[in-house]
Formats: structure tokens, C-alpha cells, sequence
């Protein structure tokens, strides 16, 4: 039984609120495959979060008068170069494989979560959550299929997309029960964007007005499926709103096939599904346990 001060529990609401999110989180993919042919995939992301600085604007007062420690600031800025090198990878496998694939193995990032919480913050592994991880990883091997086919660059790319980003958000989970989620997050998005810049110098290239307007809708759909899935969390339990993220592998499925001629993959559905049904597991388990949640609900990139 909620607690009497518990905000009220939506199911029905905060399963849409996570379908928004969804949404947005395709299109923004999509929207990078787009652009990507166009620009260098490191200066796209360096431009994404320059662009995106534009959502910090509401919290640059707190975020200059609160004294952070020198703890923080170290949190702040490993978590910053992890996302930095995520971000890179991530928008470079956009330009190799397809837009279901790199969806598909988006659902790996809260099993690394899962794993990092037991050696950075105590975390139990029970033998439910072992089997759980196991068959995500089988669901990573039947989308990979090594031997099979040749696993390209891209593919690799984002395994340590994935990695780093499950890294970033154990960080990110240390330093929100000290600081206000809104400076964690505007503080990522300044370090990202500052690690990324010597990066971006060396790659650049004239780009078009055009594209720049394609890189802010990019930052836009980001930050509003951000919101989105805020909302959801705040709606309803993860246990209820998790299954809602499979449709995002559908709809990268369609549209990567209807704008982009990219052939259906079984396999990668497959994969795709067995990942994100150990995730809901584990997601259902600590509910079931009222335990704190340790393992993020969206399952796209952190971008």
C-alpha cells in the first residue's frame, strides 16, 4: 500500500507517457542517419549537446551558485568523458548498421547497470537476476551472430556504447541523491559538450543551415523524450511502463525499413526482444521486492 504523502500511481497514463518518449527517441535516430551522411558523426554529436545547451538556460543561476565538492566535480567530470566517448561510438554505428540493430542492442545498457551495481554500489545479485542477465546476452549473440555474419565496426561501436553508458548512469545515480537531478543533468550536458569540442576541431567541416536545423530537432527529440519518460516515471512503477519501451524496436523496425530500404532482420527482433524481456524481469523482481531501484528504465541512448 502507497504511502499516504506517495504522488498517485497512473498506470494507463504513464504507459503513455512512455510511448511519447519512444516516439521521440526514434525520430531522433532517425534523424541522425539522416544528417549523418552529411556531416562527421563526431561533429554532429559536438553540435547536438552545443545546441542543447539551450535547455540548460533555465538552471544557469543554481548552477553557478551552489557550491559543488571536489567529489562532485570529479563525478561530474569522469561521468562527462564516459558519455563523451559513448556519444562518439554511438553516432558512428548510427552511420554503419541499421536503425533497428543499434536500437536492438540500446536494450544492453541496463544489464551493464545491473552488473556495475553490484561492484560500485553493493548490489545482491540473486540468482533470478543472473539467469535474467544470461539470457540478455544470448539475445545479444542471436542480433550479432559472430561467425554467421561479419560483425562490423559499427557493431562494436555500439557494445561500448552501451558499456560507457551504463557506466555514466551509475555515476549519474551516485551524484543525483546529493545534487538536484536538473544540475546532474545540465552538468553532463556542459562537460559533454566541452570534452567533445578538441574532437570535433579536428574533423570539421562546413555544413549547411539545413543541417543545423536537422542537428536542433536531434537535441529537441532528446530532451523532449527526456521529459517524456520523466513524466512516466513519475505516472506509474517501472514494472508497469518497461514493456511499453518494445514498441520503439517495432517502430525502428518499420521505419528503418519504409525511409531507409533497410531489409527486416528476424534475428534482430529476436535478440531485441529476449534483451528487453530480461530487462523487464529484473525491472518486475525489484518491484515485487520493493527494493531501490538500481536498473534505468528508458533503454535508449542517454544522449
Amino acid at each position: 500500500m502507497p504511502m499516504p504523502d506517495s504522488p498517485p500511481q497512473r498506470p494507463l497514463v504513464g504507459i503513455l507517457w512512455m510511448l511519447a518518449a519512444g516516439v521521440c527517441f526514434v525520430l531522433m535516430t532517425a534523424l541522425v542517419k539522416v544528417i549523418g551522411n552529411a556531416m562527421h558523426p563526431v561533429q554532429l554529436a559536438f553540435l547536438r549537446y552545443i545546441l542543447g545547451l539551450v535547455f540548460v538556460l533555465p538552471v544557469i543561476r543554481p548552477l553557478i551558485t551552489t557550491r559543488f565538492t571536489r567529489r562532485q566535480w570529479a563525478l561530474f567530470g569522469i561521468r562527462g568523458a564516459l558519455q563523451s566517448v559513448a556519444v562518439m561510438l554511438w553516432f558512428f554505428a548510427m552511420t554503419q548498421i541499421p536503425l533497428a540493430e543499434v536500437t536492438a542492442m540500446n536494450y544492453l545498457t541496463p544489464i551493464y547497470v545491473t552488473l556495475g551495481a553490484v561492484f560500485l554500489l553493493g548490489e545482491r545479485l540473486a540468482l533470478r537476476r543472473i539467469t535474467a542477465i544470461g539470457f540478455a546476452f544470448i539475445g545479444a549473440l542471436i542480433i550479432l551472430r559472430p561467425g554467421f555474419r561479419e560483425v562490423s565496426a559499427g557493431h562494436l561501436a555500439m557494445l561500448g556504447t552501451t558499456l560507457l553508458l551504463g557506466g555514466a548512469y551509475l555515476l549519474a545515480k551516485v551524484t543525483v541523491d546529493e545534487v538536484r537531478p536538473a544540475l546532474v543533468l545540465a552538468q553532463m550536458s556542459i562537460w559533454v559538450a566541452v570534452f567533445l569540442a578538441p574532437f570535433a576541431v579536428v574533423v570539421w567541416q562546413p555544413f549547411s543551415p539545413s543541417d543545423l536545423g536537422f542537428v536542433f530537432l536531434v537535441a529537441t527529440m532528446a530532451t523532449a523524450g527526456h521529459y517524456c519518460m520523466t513524466r512516466a516515471l513519475q505516472a506509474a512503477p517501472v514494472a508497469v511502463t518497461q514493456p511499453a519501451t518494445f514498441l520503439q524496436l517495432v517502430w525502428s523496425v518499420a521505419l528503418g525499413a519504409l525511409a531507409f530500404d533497410e531489409g527486416i532482420d528476424p534475428w534482430v527482433v529476436a535478440g531485441g526482444t529476449l534483451i528487453l524481456a530480461s530487462v523487464s524481469f529484473i525491472s518486475w523482481r525489484e518491484a515485487a521486492l520493493q527494493r531501490r531501484q538500481i536498473t534505468p528504465v528508458n533503454l535508449e541512448p542517454k544522449l
